[in-house]
């Protein structure tokens, strides 16, 4: 009994528990998972990524972003958008996916996703980086993205893996540099095979193949030798053979081409020493009769690491390459820093120029070769001078007319100096000044002149008139030339009004 009483009362007990709870939670969706709706968004769309679904993923992202613009998810989204494109692959979702990231980029620099923003930018002119015989223009966009990941954000820890993808990338485009040095060399241009090449060994030292680069570049210069001393030499006579050159000059170039091929033998020893192109730039130095240089342990070891970190490749992997569209990156190193600032390139014109200086004779040569050099005068007019006029006769070399001397008689048309300091005399007469009417000496006095429209005395009374248009005057005193009162009443009338009178038959 007491058992069964025990039992009744803790039922009794947990129904009363019961109730009172039901009366506190009167919440619908209390038992509902209570996440933010922005965040629930979010999670649908990475969701939706998952599962390769990237319109709807898209779709859902942009939905949050404009529907909550305040969220703390709206970078996370953003970038995402830019994933889901860099996902989905292909050459126009990586074009729009380029510029998500740089939307990114733009808005968030501060945050640490920027950076990887920045690497997925290089790496998608990465994937579309094509073989060095081909369109490098992929290939030159990766370097500076690549690089600008590591300027821009040196304490990332994402610049290992930048750092490689760089070598990687210097390696195909110095590939396709040394391809277009070797074509100039075949061709027997070595100027610009020259430029080319001293260009490929300043801007990639980590080069596979930079001592077979500086081998051919000092080849290039035994080439310019060659045809030097294949040119015959000058006589000094006026008729020589054609093509010739003098004596002097031709000494002067052989000597700077030969410096210049024994500085990249000398190359190939101390930066790369463990390479196979060593042995041939011992002989060739030999035979330029230069001295030969020994490499230290350091540079050594450097070029032994270099060697070492590039990947085997087989036999099958390299005839697999022709059937690739992307390039090969095996022979890339994996240790050294690579270049982040190129240098000044070489022009073919430089190299050109460079053996025109070396050819002209230096200012400890005899003067057997000596240039006269005639002044012909400054141009400029001397103090007092009247300045040089384009019709002057024909003087000295500034187009003025020589100077007068003393006791010359061409000296009187030149031309005074307004400077000059001259006497007290009086001007000549101006023709055109008025002056009184005076008579000359010992003769009478002259009587006024005749007014124009005076009344002489003893007239008939009428007036003498001016014509003004051809300058005749008629006078008063000679009664046949009066013209007749109606005749002169029309003219007045004719000259007042501008019209005609109409004499009536």
């Amino acid at each position: 009994m007491l058992r069964r009483l025990a039992a009744i009362l803790l039922l009794a007990g947990l129904g009363l528990t019961v109730a009172c709870t039901n009366k506190k939670v009167t919440n619908p969706i209390a038992n509902v998972d209570s996440k933010q709706p922005d965040k629930v968004l979010f999670d649908r769309a990475m969701d939706a990524m998952k599962h390769n679904r990237f319109d709807v993923a898209r779709l859902t992202l942009q939905t949050m972003i404009n529907t909550y613009p305040d969220s703390e998810f709206i970078a996370r989204a953003k970038l995402a958008i830019a994933d889901s494109w860099y996902a989905e692959g292909g050459s126009a979702s990586l074009a729009q996916a380029e510029t998500e990231y740089q939307d990114f980029e733009t808005f968030f620099p501060n945050m640490p996703e920027a950076a990887e923003a920045q690497l997925k930018i290089a790496n998608i002119h990465y994937q579309e980086m094509e073989k060095p015989d081909r369109d490098y223009t992929h290939a030159e966009r990766a370097e500076e993205e690549y690089r600008k990941l590591i300027q821009q954000w040196p304490d990332s820890k994402l610049l290992p893996d930048a750092k490689q993808r760089l070598r990687e990338v210097q390696e195909v485009i110095a590939e396709r540099e040394f391809g277009v040095g070797r074509f100039y060399y075949l061709r027997e241009s070595y100027p610009a095979a020259i430029a080319r090449l001293r260009s490929l060994e300043d801007k990639y030292p980590l080069y596979s193949k930079a001592d077979e680069a500086l081998y051919l570049l000092g080849q290039s210069y035994e080439g310019e030798i060659r045809m030097l001393r294949m040119r015959p030499t000058c006589s000094g006579q006026p008729l020589g053979p054609p093509g010739c050159m003098l004596e002097g000059p031709k000494a002067r170039m052989i000597e700077d081409f030969t410096k210049g091929a024994s500085q990249a033998y000398d190359r190939i020893l101390t930066r790369y020493p463990v390479m196979n192109r060593a042995d041939d730039a011992k002989l060739r130095l030999q035979a330029l009769h230069q001295p030969v240089p020994k490499p230290t342990r350091a540079e050594v070891a450097q070029n032994k690491a270099e060697e070492d970190s590039r990947k085997e490749t087989s036999t099958l992997s390299k005839v697999m390459r022709s059937f690739e569209k992307h390039p090969s990156v095996a022979d890339a190193s994996r240790v050294g820093e690579p270049t982040l600032v190129d240098p000044t390139p070489v022009s073919a014109s430089e190299v050109v120029q460079e053996a025109t200086r070396a050819a002209m004779p230096s200012t400890s040569d005899s003067g057997t070769h000596s240039v006269a050099i005639e002044t012909v005068g400054t141009g400029a007019p001397q103090p007092n001078e009247a300045a040089p006029r384009s019709d002057a006769p024909p003087g000295d070399a500034s187009g003025a007319a020589e100077a007068p001397v003393a006791g010359d008689s061409a000296g009187a048309s030149a031309a005074p100096d307004a400077n000059e300091l001259k006497p007290n005399v009086a001007p000549a007469a101006d023709p055109n000044e008025l002056k009184p009417d005076v008579a000359p000496d010992g003769a009478q006095t002259l009587p006024p002149p005749q007014q124009v429209n005076e009344i002489q005395s003893g007239g008939t009374g009428q007036a003498a008139s001016k014509d003004a248009a051809s300058g005749a005057s008629a006078t008063s005193s000679d009664s046949q030339d009066t013209p007749d009162d109606a005749v002169a009443s029309s003219s007045k009338h004719k000259k007042k009004k501008g019209i005609h009178k109409v004499v009536p038959f």
